[in-house]
């Protein structure tokens, strides 16, 4: 989606690259996962309904899981922010944080199955 390809290169390589990789697990998850454009990040949409977002601020990128994400178990603790949040959580990255990708593969699968 053209926006979304604006709004990765838009960004600092560090914040495009958190991203694209969230991107990436997202779409090979499930070919049923459509993309979007919401309140200028882009959005992730399963049926019909919202299931993840991603963006960018000037300190750390969010990766956002909306519905159910309050629900989904978290064994390997990704998830650091909305912690109180009866619908959502979210895992944020600063420069120089990785993420355990094998976790982070299945708190996505868990969340659209």
């Amino acid at each position: 989606m053209e926006k979304i390809e604006s709004y990765l290169s838009s960004l600092p390589d560090w914040q495009r690259t958190n991203l694209e990789l969230f991107r990436k697990l997202l779409l090979e998850a499930s070919p049923t996962i459509v993309e979007d454009f919401k309140w200028n990040v882009p959005v992730f949409l399963l049926g019909g309904k919202m299931f993840f977002a991603m963006s960018a601020f000037k300190a750390h990128t969010k990766y956002n899981f909306i519905g159910n994400g309050a629900s989904l178990e978290d064994p390997k603790r990704l998830f650091n922010n909305g912690l109180d949040s009866k619908k959502s959580r979210s895992i944020d990255l600063r420069e120089g944080e990785t993420i355990d990708v094998e976790a982070l593969k299945s708190l996505i699968n868990a969340a659209i199955s």
